[in-house]
């Protein structure tokens, strides 16, 4: 069965990276979710999207510029709810059966943050949530101090044409893919439609997945290939054609 991964906290039904999109995802009935982190003026873990705040907040201006507190003060929009820190959605997640997958991200000069791969870390550790993340992102650079700090812990690279052709193009992305033992691999949909049999091949259908599938044919098609998961916007749409599927 190929698993479902809410992406921001399914924002296609809730508000973006929210804690109430959390909650309402937990009861749904999918396998995983999918967030963002930034680090924050005072050293401490956001999780939103985007670098900026303009685009789903009531805020201006960059993410690391603000602390902890003022971007808890910081509304989203659709919401009244503030930017939540790590902390406060894995104590919301804790109690779920989810897979987390927890993206690093990168500041608003496209730079990993200094010293965030540690404390995620010692974040999840701390919630005792380990087992159930996986961390992900697009810098191979950042999947590669987490598995110096930590062999065990599972990592995810995100992968579409820009960061393919950023690393030298799809057979060099490969190979520095390959370099990382028993990584996962999540391939943007229009790029995994023409090299599936070849990332299958590479890393095999247990280790790779897609997104973003979010209308009904996307969905069905993306659903029956052997892939692990599947990270949609519309987990409930995604959940209805895989039992339809399933039968």
């Amino acid at each position: 069965m190929v698993m479902i991964i809410g992406h921001r906290g399914a924002r296609n039904l809730w508000p973006e990276n929210s804690l109430e999109g959390f909650r309402r995802l937990a009861e749904l009935g999918v396998e995983g979710v999918e967030f963002d982190v930034h680090m924050t003026a005072d050293g401490q873990l956001a999780v939103i999207h985007n670098p900026m705040l303009e685009r789903t907040t009531t805020g201006v201006g960059p993410v690391s510029a603000c602390t902890l507190a003022e971007l808890h003060a910081t509304t989203l929009r659709d919401s009244a709810e503030g930017i939540p820190s790590l902390d406060q959605v894995l104590e919301v997640l804790g109690d779920s059966s989810l897979e987390l997958h927890i993206e690093l991200k990168t500041n608003a000069t496209g730079s990993a943050y200094a010293g965030m791969e540690a404390k995620v870390l010692e974040t999840v550790r701390r919630h005792g949530l380990e087992k159930r993340s996986i961390l992900t992102c697009f810098m191979l650079e950042v999947l590669e101090t987490i598995r110096a700090l930590d062999p065990t812990v599972p990592v995810l690279a995100s992968l579409d044409r820009r960061s393919s052709e950023m690393l030298g193009g799809l057979d060099r992305a490969i190979d520095r893919l390959k370099a990382i033992p028993g990584i996962f691999v999540a391939v943007e949909k229009s790029l995994l439609i023409h090299t599936i049999q070849r990332f299958s091949e590479t890393f095999g259908a247990d280790r790779i997945g897609t997104w973003v599938p979010n209308d009904e044919a996307d969905l069905r098609h993306w659903l029956s290939q052997p892939v692990r998961q599947i990270t949609t916007d519309r987990p409930d749409l995604a959940l209805r054609v895989r039992t339809d599927i399933t039968g």
